[in-house]
């Protein structure tokens, strides 16, 4: 799909608006105080900034313009999960209106979240969310009746192993089939559907217009809550239970934590 341009300004453009304050007053403090008080043993380049400190104001405040329109996409971003009511309305959204509808809803639950604009990063992630020090890579599939197959799932987790990330989420307005369920099963891989997203915006939403009877909402990755590190399986070798099938964070031997496994 294609990205936007990525000149400077509109890389200010999609970060948050306090950024181009920050770079704005940098910008200003540069020009205007610290390169003409520098000495670059050259007549003309000292000329040169000390012209060009006069104009400090003025380059300041080009910078200063992304931050209002930052700030307006972030409210015309979060303002659709609000009005969201049922699947049909979130079908009816385009794939970029899904891609930021997603965002926003795990947003406010606490996720970072940031988006892919970089067509040579893609490999068809869309969003990458960190929480706790654990890196989820996400694909958005904005599929109204087509069902997401095993292949697209075997696809994103080979992404996911080659970037070292701890897990991949796969959503979609729609649903998965039973192969790609099953292929899904035993691996850090989450398969969202249309209706599990749907509970999981409503459970967030400012005022909730989504029916809370609609079933069970995604689980959160399963990540080590003590160092952010990916649960594995693993089978216990000794012990007073001996056979016996639990979760353990990754990152043993340094951290050890593990947790019952309830199959």
């Amino acid at each position: 799909m294609a990205r936007k341009d990525e000149s400077l300004l509109n890389l200010l453009v999609l970060c948050p608006w306090w950024i181009s304050v920050l770079v704005s007053g940098i910008i200003y403090v540069l020009l205007k105080f610290i390169l003409p008080s520098i000495d670059f043993r050259s007549i003309g380049v000292n000329a040169f900034f000390k012209g060009l400190s006069q104009v400090a104001l003025v380059v300041a405040l080009v910078f200063l313009l992304p931050a209002p329109i930052s700030a307006f996409k972030s409210w015309q971003k979060r303002r659709p999960l609000d009005t969201q009511k049922d699947l049909d309305s979130i079908r009816a959204l385009n794939w970029l209106e899904f891609e930021e509808l997603v965002g926003e809803a795990y947003r406010r639950q606490g996720y970072k979240v940031i988006e892919n604009m970089s067509p040579a990063l893609d490999e068809g992630i869309d969003l990458v969310f960190k929480k706790n020090g654990g890196l989820i890579l996400v694909q958005c599939k904005h599929w109204r009746s087509t069902k997401v197959g095993v292949n697209i799932v075997r696809e994103v987790y080979g992404v996911m192993t080659s970037k070292k990330a701890d897990n991949v989420i796969l959503i979609t307005s729609g649903f998965f089939t039973q192969e790609a369920k099953n292929f899904a099963e035993d691996k850090p891989i989450d398969l969202v559907n249309g209706t599990q997203l749907l509970q999981l915006i409503g459970q967030v939403q400012k005022e909730r217009l989504i029916s809370p009877t609609l079933g069970p909402a995604p689980t959160p990755p399963n990540l080590c809550p003590k160092c952010g590190g990916k649960m594995v399986m693993r089978i216990a070798q000794r012990g007073p239970n001996p056979g016996q099938i639990f979760w353990g964070c990754s990152n043993f031997p340094q951290c050890r934590f593990t947790k019952p496994y309830l199959g």
